[in-house]
């Protein structure tokens, strides 16, 4: 089944069911400072949840173009995509849970007639959650009553959904897997977060999700998303431009194939490459591409020939300004050729003493994104400091008085309401790893943006799922307790002295400022910072993996 087919049986299934399409919302949000880009289906709709008389009609059909930022770096294994679609079907005050799930298995197994055996599902189970939520026992209910479903399971937190802020919709979830990947995503809206509770909602609303890309894969039996029709013709334009084969250059193709897409519906959306907030995104995805192009041996302009590529695998669904388009992405690529290749010799001649400083006259001269120098560091198993970088960039900003702050807004450690969050939370992270896994325990580096953290320590070996818990549940309870964070300033010494946690390595001014949280933590940091830890939402561990030898990283979120 090719993504044309897919399309119309969703869109077809769903109004012959009652619903009404509507358009997608644009990936730049309206009315929604939380986010950079529009990140889900149901983003347009969160206010109709809450107040469902203010909704167009009762029940909707979509497919939205998604813009996620937070896993830019991870994009070029077999899973992660910064621009992606999901399918979904929604209801404000509509139907509930037992026409949700009926809609969902009629349609994976009627419509797409995926083998039954292949399908499994989860529901929201309290006995394996830490909320005060019954087990949704209806939708279990409902699932052991759909004939040839065989596979059931209860499961805690992950089958719950909320936003964590006040006056905000959730509830519980049923998750469809085929072959073990999550395929279909149901929320069941029965709750509003008010007064630091659960209150039920007056009217209850549905809101489903459905990766478009994964369940292509599975339907055109792929091994991965970009061996199905929505990117193999930008695979095979990469094969033709570089005289390379995909199969040996995989992480390379990928990268190019997914951010070159995305730069396009970005630009569509008259998000422009600039030094900030969206801008700064589209100006990184572009370059990290034409750097992944060169390491192909791709010299000349190539963006705008896949450019043409992806307004034909979509031109069917989205109308695109294409000469604007090519143009803008063409005139950035340009922009950066100009100074590419002597980045790169002087990255290779700096490597082997790479510091902050260097890495910002690579961005200062060359344009080189820190994330880029980062990138190239981490490939030639150098490391280098954020911080450092950063330290560098306001010493040019003190001696020039004329650079914008504004670069740091959004792209990189930025002042950003939800990147302030996130440093807060990063303080509370390290404190609770120190006081689950030892004192031993020190930043190795950190990594910020308004989408999550990232976050490497020393530690010899994986954490077991029960110390993931325990740092979790520690984060959670500080941020309950609504701890203020107060700053001091003080001599580096006093600092030390005083037990403030600090990256040593680093180059300190002689004056320090020194973040406290409660008596839970105590740390030299630049900051910006929340007053009080009340303002931060749930804190969740999405990944603990392995950075380098003896260092451990953790991606984490506030939901």
């Amino acid at each position: 089944m090719d993504s044309k087919t897919l399309r119309q049986k969703f869109i077809q299934f769903f109004v012959e069911k009652g619903h009404k399409e509507l358009k997608s919302a644009s990936l730049v949000p309206e009315d929604d400072p939380s986010v950079l880009f529009t990140t889900a289906g149901m983003q347009q709709f969160k206010k109709f949840y809450v107040s469902s008389k203010e909704a167009p009609t009762k029940n909707v059909v979509t497919i939205q173009p998604c813009f996620r930022t937070s896993d830019i770096e991870e994009v070029g294994d077999d899973t992660h995509l910064t621009f992606f679609e999901m399918l979904g079907n929604f209801s404000f005050d509509g139907y509930f849970k037992k026409e949700a799930i009926e809609y969902a298995w009629e349609f994976l197994t009627e419509i797409l007639e995926i083998d039954q055996s292949r399908i499994s599902a989860t529901y929201y189970d309290q006995e394996k959650a830490k909320i005060e939520i019954k087990t949704d026992n209806e939708s279990k209910k409902i699932l052991e009553q759909l004939k040839g479903l065989e596979k059931i399971e209860g499961q805690g937190e992950d089958n719950f959904w909320s936003l964590g802020t006040e006056n905000s919709p959730g509830g519980p979830t049923v998750e469809f897997y085929i072959d073990n990947v999550e395929i279909w995503n149901l929320v069941f809206n029965e709750f509003v977060w008010k007064g630091n509770s659960w209150q039920d909602l007056e009217s209850k609303g549905v809101d489903t999700g459905m990766g478009f890309e994964r369940l292509l894969t599975v339907l055109q039996e792929k091994d991965e998303n970009y061996q199905t029709d929505l990117f193999w013709p930008i695979i095979e334009k990469i094969e033709e431009i570089s005289g390379k084969k995909y199969t040996d250059n995989q992480k390379e193709f990928r990268i190019i194939a997914d951010h070159l897409k995305a730069s396009v519906f970005a630009v569509s959306d008259d998000v422009l490459p600039s030094n900030k907030e969206r801008g700064y995104i589209v100006r990184r995805l572009i370059r990290r591409a034409i750097v992944k192009g060169q390491q192909l041996g791709i010299t000349n302009n190539f963006t705008a020939k896949l450019a043409e590529i992806v307004f034909k695998i979509y031109e069917n669904r989205y109308q695109f300004n294409q000469n604007n388009i090519k143009n803008e992405i063409q005139k950035e690529e340009t922009k950066f050729r100009n100074t590419l290749s002597n980045g790169l010799k002087e990255f290779e001649k700096q490597k082997q003493n790479l510091t902050g400083e260097i890495a910002f006259n690579l961005y200062q001269t060359y344009g080189f994104p820190w994330e880029m120098t980062a990138e190239l560091a981490e490939e030639n198993k150098i490391s280098v400091e954020r911080i450092d970088f950063e330290n560098a960039f306001k010493k040019h900003q003190e001696l020039s008085r004329t650079a914008s702050a504004g670069m740091f807004k959004g792209g990189l450690a930025g002042g950003g309401k939800m990147e302030t969050k996130y440093h807060s939370a990063t303080h509370l992270l390290l404190a609770s790893l120190r006081q689950i896994l030892g004192n031993d325990i020190y930043q190795k580096g950190s990594n910020i943006t308004a989408e999550r953290l990232r976050f490497d320590f020393n530690y010899p070996e994986k954490l077991t799922n029960e110390q993931i818990k325990k740092v979790e549940e520690l984060v959670n309870v500080n941020i309950e307790k609504d701890l203020p964070v107060g700053m001091q300033e003080m001599t580096l010494e006093e600092a030390k002295n005083s037990g403030a946690m600090g990256v040593f390595e680093n180059k300190y001014g002689d004056k320090v400022k020194v973040y406290s949280i409660g008596n839970f933590s105590c740390e030299i940091c630049g900051g910006p910072h929340v007053k009080s830890t009340g303002g931060l939402s749930h804190f969740k561990i999405l990944k603990e993996e392995s950075s380098s030898a003896g260092v451990r990283r953790i991606k984490a979120v506030l939901e």
